[in-house]
């Protein structure tokens, strides 16, 4: 079971995409587990998410975490989606790049 420790709002300052497409997650969630070492002492993690919504603090919750690397857990940022826009943005401005080079090159 991991523990809320500190919820805390993003104002977002740099999360709005191209185009002022805004993030939908503006809630940083603090929480610690705990969790075996190499030792199989017990030991406390702490990591954070980004939620849509407030959690309070001294919220429980499960967490499941990898007993070979404990501070790889369900929760942690890398579990965190990331946006679809900025892959199509990023896809499209090389498709873009492209055909202009193109362009350029047939000129000559």
């Amino acid at each position: 079971m991991a523990t809320v420790t500190e919820c805390r709002y993003d104002f977002g300052a740099g999360r709005a995409l191209a185009f002022g497409v805004p993030v939908s997650k503006h809630f940083r969630i603090t929480y610690n587990y705990w969790a075996p070492n190499a030792e199989g002492e017990p030991t406390l993690h702490t990591a954070e998410f980004a939620s849509p919504k407030a959690v309070p603090q001294g919220h429980l919750f499960k967490v499941r975490y990898n007993p070979e690397a404990p501070h790889e857990n369900s929760h942690s940022g890398a579990s965190l989606p990331r946006n679809p826009v900025i892959t199509v943005g990023i896809i499209g401005s090389i498709i873009l790049s492209l055909a202009w080079f193109a362009f350029l090159r047939g000129c000559h």
